[in-house]
């Protein structure tokens, strides 16, 4: 049966306070990891609430950054709703906006099975899995800094090279983009760039977690893969780790990225099994 009292619209800033209490109070929630939070994106396009009398009973975040690339950062509904009464009318906004007007392709990186299949059931197609390794000390294995790299502490002014190493070691699709490097920055217990006589070349930016740090990022420009500035980011940023954060290394990247998984486990990192699906629609290429 359509419920006739939900109205999908905008959301507002006056919406904040109940879009918290929807995301830290019910349990049928979808987050995005980013380096903002979800209530950060107020204001974007392609946010969205249900609308129930003045009740905020559902909300659809997919803000587009980068371009043409909007990740879902956020789903959740009250619990007197259905997954599918509250997903429904909210997507469809987000299709004919987003999708149909806009050519803007939704992704989202899957943590929770209801939602996966909530999306498949929708049409959303399998793009690639990422999958977690992770580097226990003992298990680390140095190799020695090529000579003619230095690695440094990132500063604010490598920003807008080191956004464009990511577009063009990444792609659009996987793209950081400058405001988000900004905050990853910020935010980050270690961020360092690799140089040589041509200048910037790799960087990393890793954060630190309960049970020790996340490389959350690691590029490389293309024409210097192979030369050993990968593994000499991470070796540096191994031995800049107190010990206690040397507990647990982790890092995430897709399970079809041979280069990068070759790179990992030579310095000593392993799978650990655990994998998150990365739906996309349209499939697109």
């Amino acid at each position: 049966m359509i419920n006739l009292n939900l109205r999908v619209r905008r959301a507002v800033a006056e919406d904040q306070q109940q879009i918290a209490n929807l995301m830290f109070y019910e349990s049928n929630m979808h987050r995005h990891l980013d380096w903002r939070t979800p209530l950060d994106w107020l204001g974007s396009s392609n946010y969205w609430v249900l609308d129930e009398g003045n009740r905020i009973s559902g909300a659809l975040a997919c803000p587009e950054d980068p371009s043409r690339v909007a990740w879902i950062r956020l789903f959740g509904y009250l619990t007197h709703l259905s997954a599918s009464e509250a997903w429904h009318p909210l997507w469809d906004m987000v299709r004919t906006t987003a999708v149909e007007q806009q050519n803007t392709q939704i992704a989202a990186i899957v943590v929770k099975h209801w939602f996966q299949s909530l999306l498949l059931a929708s049409g959303f197609e399998l793009k690639q899995n990422i999958v977690l390794l992770e580097l226990r000390g003992e298990n680390f294995r140095s190799f020695p800094m090529p000579q003619d790299i230095t690695i440094r502490p990132m500063d604010e002014n490598d920003l807008p090279a080191v956004a464009q190493l990511d577009l063009e070691a990444f792609g659009n699709f996987w793209h950081n983009s400058l405001d988000s490097l900004k905050r990853a920055r910020s935010q980050s217990n270690y961020a360092s760039v690799a140089e040589d006589s041509s200048g910037l070349i790799g960087y990393q930016l890793s954060t630190g977690n309960p049970f020790g740090t996340h490389l959350a990022r690691l590029g490389v420009r293309k024409e210097s893969q192979g030369r050993g500035v990968g593994t000499a980011l991470v070796s540096e940023l191994i031995r800049s780790l107190d010990p206690n954060r040397m507990a647990r290394l982790s890092v995430n990247t897709q399970a079809d990225n041979m280069a990068s998984l070759s790179l990992y486990k030579k310095i000593g990192f392993t799978l650990t099994g655990e994998h998150y699906p990365v739906l996309v629609y349209p499939k697109g290429d």
